[in-house]
């Protein structure tokens, strides 16, 4: 091992031994780390789901226009009869 994964192993160990002696430093790495997941869920949120990004852009205007021509058969439909 070079000395770079042992320096991380020394600081995976010190973390986990204040995690396993103190009851809370193991509740705030907890919150911690669901804030953390939290804030990569809200992020990932918004990126599939920005009007300004092309990918949505083009969903929305599939979806709208699956929708409009729906409700055009749905009218013509409903003239005829």
């Amino acid at each position: 091992m070079d000395s770079f994964h042992m320096i991380l192993l020394g600081i995976f160990a010190v973390v986990a031994y204040f995690i396993l002696t103190d009851e809370g430093v193991a509740a705030a790495f907890f919150y911690v780390t669901r804030l953390a997941k939290t804030n990569i869920e809200r992020y990932w949120w918004w990126f599939t789901h920005n009007p300004r990004n092309p990918v949505v852009k083009y969903i929305i205007y599939r979806r709208s226009l699956k929708l409009a021509k729906e409700l055009m058969a749905e009218i013509n439909k409903d003239k005829e009869t």
